[in-house]
């Protein structure tokens, strides 16, 4: 009887590392992919828990609400430096523009948001006035946006 070496052989291990490899290379795109819908479904539901909590604030205290209003007090865990409310209205009807500047992908929002768009900031800013989070710094280029009209009665 011979006596054999324990362990692996380069081949052996050869092998496995070339199945883990293919492994990856198949499972990275599907990864990547889930991450960028888990962010931009992120984004879509932090616009809509900004619009219902600005409209919600102005039913129930009316304009006053508005009165030393920032972004953290209308949703936790929302980055102030992303996000910023652009309305115009008084005592009645409102218009307001929920603003991300990040990056998004619009197809994805979209699908979670349907109104939501992109356009220029100077676009959703123009006529408005601001109600800007800690930090927020006004972008150059396409912003991502959900507008909301509604009345106070």
């Amino acid at each position: 009887m011979k006596n054999r070496k324990k362990g692996f052989s380069l081949v052996e291990l050869l092998i496995v590392l070339a199945v883990m490899a293919a492994l990856i290379a198949t499972i990275t795109p599907v990864a990547l992919n889930a991450i960028k819908k888990s962010k931009a479904t992120q984004v879509a539901q932090n616009l809509k828990t900004l619009a219902s909590s600005f409209e919600n604030g102005l039913y129930v205290d009316g304009p006053s609400f508005l009165t030393g209003l920032t972004l953290s007090k209308l949703g936790r865990d929302i980055k102030a430096e992303d996000y910023a409310i652009y309305y115009t209205g008084s005592s009645g009807a409102y218009t307001a523009n929920i603003v991300y500047k990040g990056e998004g992908d619009i197809d994805i929002i979209d699908d979670t948001l349907a109104e939501a768009t992109t356009e220029t900031f100077a676009n959703v800013s123009t006529g408005f006035t601001a109600l800007t989070g800690t930090g927020w710094t006004n972008p150059t280029g396409n912003v991502i946006y959900y507008p909301i009209v509604f009345t106070v009665y």
